[in-house]
């Protein structure tokens, strides 16, 4: 579920083991993550990989059902050192 205001977005998921990077145990927070929309995801890969940051999840396109329709991103997962998920996209639009 999104819950957006202002065009800021927080995405709440059931835990699924997708995204979970360690055992949950207190403090939370592991399982989090955070989706962060820009233009193009390209100069990011490119400045994680000059810097030989390993990707979470390699970038890949998803594809999700929203209001009857598909829409796609163009998205990869990063750690940051405190062990939280940033989700970079790009919008492929809608199919």
């Amino acid at each position: 579920m999104f819950i957006e205001l202002q065009g800021a977005q927080v995405m709440l998921n059931q835990r699924n083991g997708n995204w979970e990077t360690g055992p949950l145990e207190r403090p939370l927070g592991r399982g989090i993550n955070f989706q962060i929309f820009v233009e193009s995801v390209a100069p990011l890969l490119d400045a994680l990989k000059q810097h030989e940051w390993a990707l979470f999840r390699e970038c890949h396109d998803a594809w999700y059902r929203i209001a009857g329709e598909e829409r796609g991103n163009r998205q990869f997962l990063v750690q940051d050192p405190d062990g939280y998920l940033l989700r970079f996209a790009e919008d492929l639009g809608k199919r």
